[in-house]
Order: structure tokens, then C-alpha cells, then sequence
């Protein structure tokens, strides 16, 4: 079976005896139209299944009133919340979103901005995949003059717009509270540490380690892709040495979900025995038993923020950014993984 052709504008004037123009006016409801002509247009445009053509029309007016919106993954509560916010700011200034989403791939991501920018979106909003190291493709979104808002993982090389929360003093505020519930040797699950807000989240676990004066060892700090199944393995490794730490910290809920699976599997109790700190305060970690102790970003605050700071941008007449970090204070949820009677 062939592919069935596109109707098009000139396709409905053909039906009406009317020029394409007075078609494209109709459809655009121009005042200069007869209601009647635009009711006879409507009808044979849905008799004939008519799209549009966003792209062209882009093209046309230098604007497609389309956001591009790129995250590691959809199915994180954290990115689904930062999504439906800026979808809500920008809908009611009559801006459309696509979402992709680049699952943790460079070349993913670097396929996805290509066919945003084919698109003709008007601005991208981003947040980088783990392996993102070369920042060509994101110097090219640039480069076209549109604007780029990056949140949650971003780079200051860029010197672009950036939206999230202190990693660094995240890492500390979690330390001391697993100091101050009297553990003494806390490990780090982290993420990788070309990625600037894990090796912000490493440098401030090191730190505050250093500050109470606590074992900092090669064997108790951990980089890892974050995922469940990462949890899962890092957590035995750290079980499998022979002094064993007493509380672990993970940069992301969903392997702190991973490490609590190995602990309960083995008996562990928590927290007495291991306390565990998550990342991300995903709908989970108040369901799952324990209920895991976690960090707060505030993630409808950064959608909210990365679509203003867009509608900014989209204002002017010639794009300029720099680097402009709005940075906000992360909450720590304390929970029963971590809260240990004394």
C-alpha cells in the first residue's frame, strides 16, 4: 500500500475556486475573509484532512512558537515534574513543547538536538546525559542564536543560562546529618565526576568528611551510572569489604532504591546497623520499607524558572547569554533509613 498524500492548501482552494492565498488567509481567521468563506474553508480542510505545515510556517515567520526540551529520561519524578512546569508557563504564552529524551547518551542527545533545531524550535531547555563530555552539539544550539537554559546538569563552559540546586552544599547538609545520627565511616555511591554537579556532590561529601575528621578512602567513594541495577552492585561491593562502612550516601534515588534491596536481601538493619541516604526525594522513597531519607531539589521551581528565564530570552531582538546560575537550596527529607535512635 502506497504512503497517501498530504493535502494541501492548494488542494482546498482547487475544491473552492478560490487562490491559495485567500485559503491561508481563511485558515489564519484574516479579517479581510467572509465568515462564510472561512466556514466553506474549515469544512473542506476537514473533509480533506489538512495539517498544517508547522515547519513551513516556521520558516516563514523566523518563529514556531515550539520549545525543545531534552532530559536523561522521562520516567524520574524529578524530570516529569521539571516537565509538566515548563509546559504550564509556556502554554499560557502560547508556547508548544517536544520532549525528547536522550537516556543518558551522548549520541542520543546529540540526534536529539538536531532534530530540534530542524524543527525551528524557537529555544531549547536542557538537561545533559551522563556521558556528555564534548559540548559541540550544545555550542551549536548557540551558535543558530536561539536560547539555551540548562537545569540540573549543566556546565559552566557553556555560559549559557543554569537552573538547580547547591550540589556542594547538599553533599555537606548530608553528612552532617548522618554524623550528627553518630555514624563514622560513610561511604559515597556517587555519579560520574565529569558530570558537574556529581563531582559538585563528591567534592562536598569529601569535604565535610574532612571537616569531622572521618576515614576518606579510596574504597568508601564510588562513581557510578546512578541506575538501579548500579545501586545493587555498588552496595555489595561496599558490603564485601572487610570493614564495612556505616552509612552510605547515594547521589540518585534509583540507586539508593538498588542498595536498599541488597541491604534488606541480607539482613542488614537499617539504620542501626547502615543508615542510607538518597537523592532526587522520589514517590518511592516514602513507599518502600524503610522509607528512605532523601534530598528535596525542587523540581517544580526549576521548571517554572527555566521557562521564565526562556520567555525572557525570546523577548529580544539579539539573543546574548552568559553564565547566569540561579541556584537554589535543596531540602533534606529525613526518613526512617537514616533516623537512628539513640
Amino acid at each position: 500500500m502506497g504512503n497517501k498524500k498530504k493535502a494541501t492548501i492548494k488542494d482546498i482552494a482547487n475544491v473552492l475556486n478560490i487562490s491559495p492565498a485567500a485559503v491561508s488567509k481563511a485558515l489564519h481567521n484574516d479579517s479581510r475573509i467572509s465568515e462564510k468563506t472561512k466556514k466553506a474553508v474549515r469544512q473542506v480542510a476537514k473533509n480533506l484532512n489538512y495539517q498544517p505545515n508547522h515547519l513551513a510556517s516556521a520558516l516563514r515567520k523566523g518563529k514556531s512558537n515550539l520549545v525543545g526540551v531534552i532530559v536523561p529520561r522521562t520516567n524520574s519524578n524529578f524530570f516529569s515534574s521539571v516537565i509538566q512546569n515548563i509546559e504550564e508557563v509556556l502554554n499560557k504564552e502560547g508556547y508548544n513543547i517536544i520532549i525528547t529524551q536522550s537516556n543518558e547518551s551522548y549520541k542520543k542527545e546529540c540526534d536529539n538536538i538536531d532534530t530540534l533545531l530542524f524543527t525551528q524550535v524557537d529555544g531549547i531547555i536542557a538537561s545533559m546525559a551522563n556521558e556528555t563530555v564534548e559540548l559541540d552539539y550544545y555550542e551549536k544550539v548557540k551558535s543558530k542564536g536561539i536560547p539555551l537554559i540548562l537545569f540540573d546538569r549543566g556546565e559552566n563552559d557553556l555560559n549559557v543560562d543554569y537552573i538547580g540546586i547547591n550540589d556542594y552544599d547538599s553533599s555537606h547538609m548530608i553528612v552532617e546529618h548522618l554524623v550528627n545520627q553518630g555514624c563514622k565511616r560513610i561511604a559515597h555511591i556517587g555519579g560520574y565526576k565529569h558530570t558537574r554537579i556529581y563531582n559538585n556532590r563528591i567534592r562536598g561529601y569529601i569535604d565535610a568528611i574532612k571537616k569531622h575528621h572521618l576515614p576518606l578512602e579510596d574504597d568508601l567513594l564510588i562513581e557510578s551510572n546512578l541506575t538501579t541495577k548500579d545501586g545493587r552492585v555498588k552496595m555489595q561491593q561496599l558490603l564485601d569489604l572487610k570493614n564495612r562502612p556505616d552509612a552510605v550516601y547515594v547521589a540518585g534515588d534509583y540507586a539508593a532504591l538498588g542498595a536498599l534491596q541488597v541491604l534488606n536481601e541480607n539482613n542488614i538493619n537499617i539504620p542501626q546497623d547502615m543508615a542510607l541516604v538518597g537523592f532526587g526525594d522520589e514517590p518511592f522513597t516514602a513507599m518502600v520499607t524503610p522509607t528512605i531519607s532523601s534530598v528535596n531539589q525542587h523540581s517544580a521551581d526549576i521548571g517554572k524558572l527555566a521557562a521564565l528565564t526562556f520567555l525572557e530570552h525570546a523577548k529580544k531582538e539579539v539573543i546574548t547569554q552568559s553564565l547566569n546560575k540561579q541556584i537554589l537550596d535543596a531540602e533534606l527529607i529525613v526518613r526512617a533509613s537514616s533516623a537512628i535512635k539513640k
